[in-house]
C-alpha cells in the first residue's frame, strides 16, 4: 500500500497536522451526535480553528468524511502512470484497489459506512467522487501509449480483479 508522502517544509507540514485535525475532529463528532446534527461550526470550535480555515482545506461538509478522496484518486492514477516498463495495467491497478478497498474496510470502518449509507448527501457526494476517480483514471489510461486494448477489455478487467 502506498503511503502518504510528508510535506517537505515546516509549513506543507504545518497545514497537513490543521487539515488531518479538522478531518479527524469533524468525523469523531459525525459518528458521536450524528452527520446532519454537526454543523461546520461545531467542527470549527471543537478543532479550535475559524471556519474560514476548515473551508480553507475542504469545499464542503461531505468532504469532512471523503478527506481521502484526492489522495486515493492520485493513487489510482500513480497506479497506472507509475508502474515499472511493461507491466500490464490490470495487475498494477489490482494491486492499488485492494490496497484501497482494504483500507476502506479496515477495522473500525463500519460505523463510518453505515453514517454514509444513511446519508442521502454522503451517498451523493460518495457517487460524484467515484466518477471523478473514474474519469482521472480513463484519462491515465488513455494517456498511456503502452496500454493495449486487450489491457482494458472488460473481459481481462474482470478476470485479473
Amino acid at each position: 500500500m502506498t503511503e502518504r508522502t510528508e510535506p517537505a517544509g515546516r509549513r506543507e507540514r504545518k497545514k497537513a497536522a490543521t487539515r488531518q485535525k479538522i478531518a479527524d475532529t469533524a468525523l469523531r463528532l459525525f459518528l458521536e451526535r450524528g452527520y446532519d446534527a454537526v454543523g461546520i461550526r461545531d467542527v470549527a470550535a471543537e478543532a479550535d480553528v475559524a471556519v474560514t480555515t476548515v473551508f480553507a482545506h475542504f469545499a464542503s461538509k461531505e468532504a469532512l468524511v471523503f478527506e481521502q478522496d484526492q489522495d486515493f484518486e492520485q493513487r489510482l492514477v500513480h497506479a497506472v502512470t507509475a508502474r515499472a516498463p511493461h507491466e500490464p495495467l490490470v495487475p498494477a491497478l489490482h494491486r492499488e484497489i485492494r490496497a484501497l478497498v482494504h483500507h476502506c474496510t479496515a477495522d473500525g470502518a463500519a460505523p463510518l459506512w453505515h453514517m454514509i449509507d444513511t446519508s442521502p448527501a454522503l451517498r451523493q457526494y460518495e457517487e460524484a467522487m467515484r466518477l471523478r476517480h473514474a474519469e482521472s483514471l480513463a484519462t491515465a489510461i488513455a494517456a498511456d501509449v503502452a496500454v493495449t486494448a486487450d489491457d482494458v477489455t472488460a473481459d481481462g478487467v474482470i478476470a485479473d480483479v
